[in-house]
Formats: C-alpha cells, structure tokens, sequence
C-alpha cells in the first residue's frame, strides 16, 4: 500500500508554465481519476509522478518519502501507456515476464507471478502467442498485465482506452474496475479525457484546467456540487445549460445552470416557451435543443419513447431544487 502527496508541485518547459501550485493528497488505495480538457496538464502530471519528467518546484512523498530525485526504478511504480508497448518478437508470456527476468527472478516465481495476472486478465489461453495474433483489447490487458506482476505501489494509466473502438472501451474498463477489486491495496491513478471512464472508475475525480486543480471529489460530489462554471460544464452529457444576464430567474446570481435532465417539458404551459430545433434519439433517452427566445438554445433530457418534431412549440422549467448558482467569477454559490 502507498501514499502520495503532491506539495506545491509545479512544471514548466522552458518559459511555459504547464502546472500551477498542484497540492493533493491521494490515500493508499484509492482508485483516482485526473480529467480535463487536452493541455490541461493532466498527463505532464502522470509523467511526473512516475519520475519520467522532473519537477520544477515543490514536493512529492511517496509513503512519507521525498521522492523527487528517484529515478521511475525506484519509485515503486508501473505505468501503462494508451499506445501498448509490446515487444512484438516475444510472446504474450514473454512480454509480462520482461521485467521480472531483467530483476533475475527465479523462473518459479516469475512463472507464479505470470500466470496469476493471467488468470485475473483473463488471457491465460494467449500466454504462447504473438501480440500480432491478438485484438486490441487483448494486447491492453497484456500490457496492464506486465505492470501487475511487479506488484507496484502506485499503478498509473495514461488514456489506455482511447485506441480501443466502442465496444472494447466498455469491456477494457469494466476490466479495470475487476482489476481494482482484486488489488484493493494498489493505489491507483488513471488520466482520461473521456468523463465516462472518470464516472464510473473512481473513487475520486480531480478535475483540472489551465494547469490548476479545478476540484476534487467523488463522482457524485462533483457532478452535484461542483465548485464553479468550468467543472459544472466539464462534468456531465449533455453539459449544463447555462443562462445569463436578464434570464436569472430573479434568485440573486449572475449565472444559472441547470443540468439537462432537471428540465421538465410540456406542451401546454412553462417558465420558458420555444421552438424544437434538432432532436437526437439515444434508444432510452432522447435530448432536445429548444431553441428560446432571448435565452438561447437550451437541452433537455426525456424518455428515449417521447417523440417531437422539428419547430414544435413547447415549454421549458426548471425543476425546484435543481438550479445551480454562479457569482460573476464563475463560482458556485448555491442552489435555487
């Protein structure tokens, strides 16, 4: 089991700041997720953290121990990339065992410990062949395998779903999640950009932007309470409807959200009356642009079974309770 403790982390290239002041504390483990849009810093921090580029300014302590100047090897860390990595001459069994025979592990052990991620991976059967000869999924559970058998402190994954189509991103992460499950002591650290994978995978989110730390929470705390404009628009699908200016409702804010499925919709009567503009028919749910005057274009979230057509009249309100609040500079300030 391992802690880690960013302390006033920063990082520059040259004259660009990447990362700003980062200061987070992450519990032996726990299962965290780092999300944010592209060159928000999310990644350049996983790269430090596995020693892979050095820090500017600040400290970070793995299990109370300043680890700055550690070189990965020393780390007690493995990291699995989005692109896998796989020696493509040596055979599945081969691949994971790399690591161990370059650490001269007996060949009993290393074949114990092979075989066991195996068998948690459920690649056992693929253990002689090629990575040629294996899906895309196949070859990431091989590459997630080959940082198992190290038993690390600190299991770190940089976007390793994102060459994998549909289909295979839902199999791979439930696979993860599995894999959690049956490593409860292994903290681990996960960059996405994808806010389903964030939802669904972590005990805590920690959201970022512009090389700060935006929030950090649980999935449901961010999703119900972020702190400002940025996080309430980043977290959630369809985003947050926002509304300003003379459209405040009159409850004391400069900015109000309201989150797509807080919309009620009817055809007779509202707070807000509009035109259907474009409808997208998801199977079990249905999102509908409605386009208000001197409002906007506003989404709502209904029963993939209701019908409109485009240009129908209808009406908009929002649900009691479910508005968010935002002060003029974007923070949350509560709920009407």
């Amino acid at each position: 089991m391992a802690d880690l403790q960013l302390k006033n982390i920063c990082k520059s290239f040259g004259t660009v700041e990447v990362l700003r002041d980062i200061n987070l504390k992450i519990n032996s483990g726990e299962f965290v997720v780092f999300i944010g849009p592209s060159g928000c810093g999310k990644s350049t921090l996983l790269r430090l953290i596995a020693g892979l580029e050095e820090i500017s300014s600040g400290d970070m302590l793995i299990d109370d121990t300043l680890v700055n100047d550690f070189p990965p090897v020393k780390r007690g860390i493995a990291m699995v990339f989005q692109s896998y990595a796989l020696y493509p001459h040596m055979t599945v069994f081969e691949n994971m065992a790399f690591g161990l025979k370059l650490g001269k592990m007996s060949k009993h052990e290393m074949n114990e410990r092979v075989r066991g991620a195996a068998k948690i991976l459920q690649i056992t059967e693929y253990l002689e062949r090629l990575p040629k000869q294996l899906s895309g999924g196949q070859r990431q559970r091989v590459a997630i395998g080959r940082a198992i058998v190290r038993k690390p402190k600190l299991f770190l994954f940089d976007e390793p779903l994102s060459n994998l189509d549909a289909a295979l991103r839902v199999e791979t992460r439930i696979e993860i999640a599995n894999l959690h499950g049956n490593m409860a002591d292994t903290t681990m650290i996960y960059v996405t950009h994808d806010q389903v994978e964030a939802m669904t995978l972590a005990d805590r989110i920690v959201v970022m932007n512009m090389g700060n730390i935006q929030q950090v929470g649980t999935p449901l705390e961010l999703y119900e309470n972020p702190k400002n404009i940025f996080v309430a628009g980043f977290i959630g699908s369809p985003r947050m409807n926002f509304l300003e200016g003379a459209n405040r409702l009159d409850v004391g804010a400069h900015t109000i959200g309201i989150r797509p499925e807080h919309l009620e919709v009817s055809q007779q009567s509202g707070t807000w009356a509009g035109e259907v503009g474009f409808v997208e028919q998801l199977g079990s749910d249905t999102f509908v642009h409605v386009n208000v005057p001197e409002v906007g274009t506003l989404v709502a979230r209904v029963n993939g079974t209701v019908a409109f057509s485009q240009n129908a009249k209808i009406f908009l309100s929002p649900l009691k309770g479910h508005l968010h609040l935002f002060s003029e500079d974007g923070q949350a300030i509560g709920h009407a």
